[in-house]
């Protein structure tokens, strides 16, 4: 089970030419490891993370999940593969104002025709691992914006994903609710066994990732080995 990119290439049009956004990207992420994806606003950190989402097809090269390539695929094979095999987390929560946090999740599951005593359920239980079993009744405004945050990541997590991909998690928090979420990731990661990519500008609190790879201009250094 694990997130593998290979050679992928992906352009957009830019006048009468092409802008090059990823040159020949690969890269491996295991189940149960945390790779941390850094670099310069522009590099192309945001669109290497809506390959992996297979939001966006790139010009060439191929994205598999637990070994299963994606290329070729239809929109709605695409769209089926994202709720049972993908989680994101978006840079803003983007919570619906009024639902509950329980609802927030529970409505992931119930798109799936999932029974609704499991899915409240499997709510409660991920609300309980980020900590927020207590405000399960409460609705955004009620929250602070990292529990808001932690609403999105349980959210994310609500369909058991294989892969977990994290958009700047930590860039409307300050630096002590940024770590608490940055520790929050890194912890189901290995406790739910995602293969998961965490887009950051913030390095200050990646000593725990497995590995970092920083991109420059659409190119991918070789990830570093961090332990």
């Amino acid at each position: 089970m694990s997130l593998t990119l290979t050679d992928i290439t992906l352009t957009y049009p830019d006048g009468d030419t092409r802008l090059t956004a990823l040159d020949q990207v690969s890269l491996e992420v295991p189940q149960g490891s945390l790779t941390a994806v850094v670099g310069p606003s522009g590099s192309g950190k945001s669109s290497l993370l809506a390959v992996a989402a297979t939001l966006i097809t790139p010009d060439t090269g191929t994205v598999a999940i637990d070994g299963q390539s994606t290329t070729g695929l239809t929109r709605g094979e695409l769209a089926e593969l994202r709720r049972h095999k993908i989680g994101i987390v978006f840079q803003q929560p983007n919570l619906l104002p009024s639902l509950t946090a329980a609802e927030q999740l529970q409505v992931m599951a119930q798109l799936d025709g999932r029974k609704p005593r499991r899915v409240r359920d499997r709510a409660m239980e991920l609300l309980r691992a980020v900590g927020l079993a207590a405000q399960a009744g409460r609705r955004p405004h009620q929250l602070s914006g990292g529990q808001r945050q932690r609403v999105n990541i349980a959210r994310a997590l609500m369909n058991d994903p294989t892969v977990l991909l994290v958009d700047e998690p930590t860039s409307a928090l300050d630096h002590e609710r940024g770590a608490v979420v940055l520790d929050l990731i890194t912890r189901l990661t290995h406790e739910k066994a995602t293969a998961t990519i965490l887009v950051t500008h913030d390095r200050t609190h990646l000593t725990a990732v497995d590995q970092i790879a920083e991109v420059h201009d659409g190119c991918l250094g070789l990830p570093a080995k961090t332990r």
